[in-house]
């Protein structure tokens, strides 16, 4: 039997880019005229989740704006991010916490493999972890999936990864 080519289906937000992206959104807050006495933070929380801090919804909306522009600037797919409910803070101000969906959820993961087995071509998809597998004899089948697989939305920013070839 000849052995497989196969290749990883990934999603993963690269936390460098996120704090280069916080540092270039906050000089730029810092610096705006409308928005320079907001007190408005952005910090990171571990590698999972940015925290934003302002003193209303209003500015916390231009604050969230200006981040995701350098977000996307920095190669941060706005895919990967998962918005919580704005807050009531201390004194009179608004937080929101935006988590960074690392891995691909158990639905995509589910709709990926679903959308492989559709697909009629000969390969295989198979769920490890936070990642999914795609094997087949032949390379040229992997290539169609990439295709496939690329060209539909599945609630993250997928990325091929491992690819093996015999």
């Amino acid at each position: 039997m000849a052995a497989d080519n196969s290749f990883d289906v990934v999603s993963k937000v690269e936390v460098q880019e996120v704090k280069n992206a916080l540092d270039q959104a906050t000089k730029e807050v810092n610096a705006r005229f409308d928005l320079k006495n907001s007190k408005s933070t952005m910090t990171l929380e571990g590698n999972d989740a940015i925290q934003l801090a302002s003193q209303d919804e209003y500015t916390l909306k231009a604050v969230t704006d200006i981040l995701q522009q350098k977000l996307v600037k920095r190669g941060v797919s706005l895919k990967n991010l998962e918005y919580e409910k704005i807050e009531p803070a201390s004194n009179s101000s608004v937080r929101q916490k935006i988590k960074l969906k690392q891995g691909i959820t158990g639905d995509a993961a589910k709709k990926i493999t679903a959308a492989v087995k559709d697909s009629k071509l000969k390969a295989q998809a198979s769920i490890q972890g936070d990642t999914v597998r795609v094997t087949s004899k032949d390379r040229d089948v992997l290539q169609q999936i990439i295709a496939l697989l690329r060209g539909k939305d599945f609630g993250v920013e997928l990325q091929f990864t491992n690819y093996r070839s015999n």
